[in-house]
């Protein structure tokens, strides 16, 4: 007897299918949070020799390959999970686990950077309250809409999204204004932006692999196969959307900015650049409105990157890799509460850590995954378990040369990461490995595997 021939109140119950493709690519550029652009846009305006434009276009095109390459997979299993799925189902178990292992160390860290945001920024503006009140409080809402479902979670990122879109259109709008009507002597012609500097390429490169980070996003789509409504048909397009629109306004946005802000020296503070920028075109309200939108899309990415890891959780506990404790779901609302509430318990560290010390422990488990997944278009649709006819020459360049050449960019970036952010992550590693060991006794066992039989797959839409 399956699970579908139980009784109603005895089936194990399922994620909801309620997302389409419109809700998919906002959940994507929620995550992507567009105001994102400000928060990087002094440091790499400062390493790039203000040619910022020219990085996030090397950063999109970079992002691309692999964004194809987590579109091919989604459409190969249409299930929560996304690199840990992925890598699992194509190198097995052992690999899929320590996949997703290091990518929870970028996931679980992603909703405390967020939530240590809103705590600063609010604090700008309401010194008298510490900034870990804010912190705590978003943290608690997250873990509330979180829980209450995917549905209202997409509602709001329509808003947060609107919001965000709103603001760069403002700030596009007076930028434009500011050119048009005062002129400076240093403003640079249309094209300088986006060639390289003095310094040549180096620079450049240097700037697209702390903005490929930006990215993030793209990736996170694949983990909500299971509550999209076509997940095979959807899931792909979202991703490359995502990363589509996500990169044209940070290319846009940039762009303008270098235009108007010519000489990143004149910033009273790199790392607050984004405000200097309003205040040039549009004074004290549109940096009051700037703050008041950022601290809103940070709260939306940090809401977007629990549901995520929250998903990953799940998938493994589920499948019986982490404790089959955080493979449960809310019996009302069908949302992986448990995982969710763990990931918010990991985010209290927000009340005690500083942003760098947060930053330093993302870049890692992010791009180790995106290699993995670059990996498994080549080994899945190549290379499959029991053979397969000769691939045609259309199949070696989609499932062969495309995801190499992400596979060596990601590599490439990879290598850019400081010495500090390797020792925390092969530290992360070495503990999964441990895990790992004691889990299947030693590698004496196999880990347990999610099962793809159609029986499990029967509501997923083809």
């Amino acid at each position: 007897m399956t699970t579908t021939d139980l009784p109603p109140q005895q089936q194990q119950p399922r994620l909801k299918r309620a997302l389409g493709p419109t809700a998919l690519v906002l959940f994507g550029l929620t995550y992507l949070a567009p105001v994102t652009v400000f928060t990087t846009y002094g440091i790499v305006t400062e390493t790039t020799d203000n040619h910022l434009p020219s990085a996030y276009v090397v950063a999109l095109v970079a992002m691309l390959f692999t964004a194809l390459s987590y579109g091919a997979m989604a459409r190969a299993f249409p299930v929560s999970g996304s690199a840990y799925t992925y890598t699992q189902q194509t190198f097995g178990g052992h690999v899929g686990f320590l996949t997703g292992w290091t990518l929870m160390l970028d996931y679980l860290f992603l909703p405390m950077i967020n939530f240590l945001l809103i705590g600063l920024y609010l604090n700008t503006q309401f010194p008298a309250v510490p900034q870990w009140v804010f912190a705590l409080a978003a943290l608690l809402l997250t873990l509330l809409f979180n829980v209450l479902g995917i549905t209202l979670v997409n509602r709001l990122n329509v808003a947060i999204v609107a919001l965000s879109v709103l603001l760069v259109v403002v700030f596009a709008v007076l930028a434009i204004k500011e050119l048009a009507t005062n002129p400076s002597a240093e403003t640079p012609s249309l094209i300088e932006p986006f060639l390289p500097g003095k310094g040549g390429l180096g620079p450049i490169f240097a700037g697209a692999a702390v903005l490929a980070l930006s990215f993030l996003g793209f990736d996170a789509v694949s983990t909500l196969s299971e509550e999209a409504k076509n997940p095979r048909r959807d899931i792909p397009r979202a991703i490359v959307l995502t990363t589509l629109i996500g990169g044209a306004i940070f290319i846009v946005v940039s762009w303008l900015g270098a235009l108007v802000y010519p000489d990143w020296r004149d910033f009273a503070n790199v790392d607050s650049a984004g405000v200097d920028l309003m205040a040039k075109v549009g004074g004290t309200f549109l940096t009051s409105f700037f703050v008041a939108v950022y601290v809103v899309g940070a709260f939306g990415s940090g809401m977007t990157t629990q549901v995520s890891v929250s998903r990953i959780i799940y998938s493994m506990g589920r499948d019986g890799v982490l404790p089959r404790v955080f493979g449960r779901l809310h019996s009302r609302f069908r949302t992986p509460w448990v995982a969710a509430l763990a990931v918010s318990v990991v985010s209290l560290l927000a009340l005690v850590l500083t942003l760098d010390q947060a930053a330093t422990m993302i870049s890692f488990g992010a791009l180790a995954a995106f290699s993995m997944v670059n990996l498994s278009v080549i080994k899945h649709h190549l290379f499959p378990k029991g053979g397969r006819t000769a691939p045609s020459a259309g199949e070696w360049v989609r499932y062969g040369v495309l995801p190499a050449i992400g596979f060596v960019l990601t590599v490439w970036l990879w290598t850019s990461l400081t010495v500090t952010t390797f020792v925390v992550g092969l530290s992360w590693m070495l503990v999964g490995v441990i895990y790992l060991a004691v889990l299947t006794r030693g590698f004496r066992r196999k880990p347990p595997t999610m099962d793809f039989s159609e029986k499990n797959l029967a509501d997923v839409p083809a």
